[in-house]
């Protein structure tokens, strides 16, 4: 009996999760990629910069010995990007070096292209990648899948899903989206679009769930810029608004009302300006001439006519609002009468930095307007109403949620049950795992592929791992303790008194007598580990060093420094 053909369908990164979204659809060794994004680090990521998805599958790092063919390049058809979010665009810099050849084809919307190569000018010795535009309608044809792009609304413009035939059925790809039929900068939903590409019989459908556990419907547009309207009639000093460089729509609110209510507005930030002046030359964005003005022109218009358009909402060390609520601004400074506006919500994990944030801007005697507080941010995802109404318009015999921590992807599972779907065509999958469709049937392999945390940190690109962010734990939580010993060789004696460093620890001058207990600890620790007459394991020196100081240093303290002996032979 000769098997049927099916598709493999691997997230590299994103489910799970939230960011760092990206995904092979592969059929027959023919590999589509979906998506290229990175994620923010963690509290329990010390040091790291950014956090992109695990390569090595596609980059022929892979070895026989681990289970998996070598893949070359040429067998990767094409990229292409739903939208311009970093979360999905972020970890290009990072990663394309290793799958690029000259035959490796990119899609994007102008904006999102403007985006990216924006970025990539950062980057000058890469290769330089070139673009295909592409727009609501576009159809492109790559190996075995023909995608046609359509329209939908997220919280920054250009914004696509994926109708993607393939030879074993029709997968639709939401990307982020909600329903909004009062958008701001863009055309509503394309209810009908969606529509005529059910009919075409959807096999699978792979949907946004970041909102899957919030009731009801997300907020428009709208009712967002209605609400900071209010913010704007009500502010008699400078109104300084702070929110994502890439919301785009956002930006274009804050100059619209600013330029309404007779403002002049400054842009701060270097992300933002790149975005501003990239999408004002696609025409996203819009003003009068003679809004924007320089901060140096500051001086010559009344608090109440000044509009400060910043990034920092959530809390970033060297953005521009950390840097105000710090006193830490070259040429700006808060003061009573401000009206600070935190258009955007929390991302998981930045919560008590933002407290922080807010805390040290209202100890200024500044307003801070945020979403919790009146509705002056909407995300970007459909919410349960929503997501129910997208399974309902496309009738999909299977279902994946992308997008999402892992009980976001429970709760959008449990929606599509709600919708009838039958429990055995929902599948919940995590990064790594590898999803077998079939036009009969779907389900995940026993077999993974990588999909761990690559880590980037300054200019290193997966050379911070597990070992390292260990130690960095080691040192933030108990510090670092250092022993210098001056041995002689010859007689394996210690010269003097040992050297003692103390980093996060203890304080030198306030422990003296653990000092003095230390230096006689490790003077006999020598004296018992060297035996005389023989060659001397120095090695096995250290070793006792660091198993028994900090054993002692447990003992005294119930700490437990990471312990760094050092042994100087002369």
């Amino acid at each position: 009996m000769i098997r049927e053909k099916s598709l493999k369908i691997i997230p590299l990164g994103g489910l799970g999760e939230v960011g760092r979204n990206m995904t092979l659809l592969e059929y027959n060794e023919a590999v589509l990629i979906i998506d290229m994004g990175l994620k923010m680090p963690e509290e329990d990521t010390p040091g790291i910069d950014y956090i992109v998805p695990n390569i090595n599958y596609l980059s022929s790092l892979n070895k026989q010995s681990n289970g998996w063919r070598n893949r070359k390049q040429k067998n990767i058809l094409g990229i292409v990007f739903t939208h311009g979010h970093y979360d999905h665009i972020g970890a290009i810099p990072y990663l394309i070096e290793k799958i690029w050849s000259p035959s490796l084809q990119f899609f994007a919307s102008p904006l999102t292209r403007g985006i990216i190569l924006k970025r990539q000018e950062e980057f000058p010795e890469h290769p330089q990648l070139k673009i295909n535009e592409i727009k609501h309608g576009s159809i492109i044809e790559l190996g075995p899948f023909r995608i046609e792009f359509f329209r939908q609304n997220h919280n920054i413009p250009d914004n696509f899903g994926l109708f993607i035939e393939t030879p074993i059925g029709n997968i639709l790809h939401t990307s982020d989206f909600k329903f909004d039929l009062n958008p701001v900068n863009e055309l509503p939903t394309d209810f009908q679009k969606l529509r005529t590409l059910s009919e075409k019989k959807i096999l699978l459908l792979m949907s946004d769930s970041t909102g899957a556990e919030e009731n009801g419907h997300s907020l428009s547009e709208k009712t967002i810029e209605k609400n900071l309207e209010e913010i704007f009639q009500r502010s008699s000093g400078r109104i300084i608004a702070a929110t994502f460089a890439s919301l785009i729509n956002r930006i274009q609110q804050i100059i619209f009302l600013s330029e309404k209510y007779g403002r002049k507005v400054i842009i701060e930030g270097y992300s933002i300006k790149n975005n501003m002046e990239m999408a004002e030359k696609l025409g996203r964005i819009k003003s009068k001439k003679g809004t924007i003005i320089k901060g140096k022109e500051i001086e010559n218009y009344p608090d109440s006519k000044i509009t400060i358009l910043c990034t920092g909402a959530q809390g970033e060390n060297q953005a521009v609002l950390m840097r105000l609520a710090q006193k830490r601004h070259a040429r700006l400074r808060l003061k009573s009468g401000d009206s600070i506006i935190l258009s955007s919500s929390v991302i998981p994990g930045n919560e008590r930095t933002v407290q922080a944030l807010k805390d040290a801007i209202l100890r200024q005697g500044v307003k801070v307007f945020h979403y919790k507080m009146m509705d002056i941010h909407a995300g970007g995802h459909a919410q349960e109403q929503e997501l129910k109404e997208m399974i309902k318009i496309t009738k999909p015999k299977f279902f994946i949620p992308i997008h999402g921590q892992y009980s976001m992807l429970v709760a959008h599972a449990e929606i599509a049950r709600d919708t009838g779907m039958p429990e055995k065509n929902i599948v919940i999958i995590e990064n790594g795992q590898i999803i077998d469709l079939t036009p009969k049937t779907i389900f995940i392999k026993r077999t993974k592929v990588p999909s761990n945390y690559v880590m980037v940190d300054g200019l290193g690109v997966g050379d911070v791992g597990e070992v390292v962010l260990r130690d960095r734990h080691m040192l933030a939580r108990d510090g670092m303790f250092v022993i210098v010993a001056v041995v002689d060789k010859q007689s394996g004696k210690v010269i003097g008194s040992p050297d003692v460093i103390s980093r996060g620890f203890i304080y030198l001058r306030e422990s003296k007598q653990l000092l003095k207990e230390t230096r006689q600890q490790v003077i006999k620790i020598v004296d018992q580990a060297v035996t005389s007459g023989g060659t001397i394991n120095w090695i096995y020196v250290k070793d006792e060093m660091r198993n028994k100081i900090g054993q002692f240093f447990y003992s005294k303290t119930k700490r437990r420094p990471m312990i760094l002996p050092v042994v100087i032979e002369v």
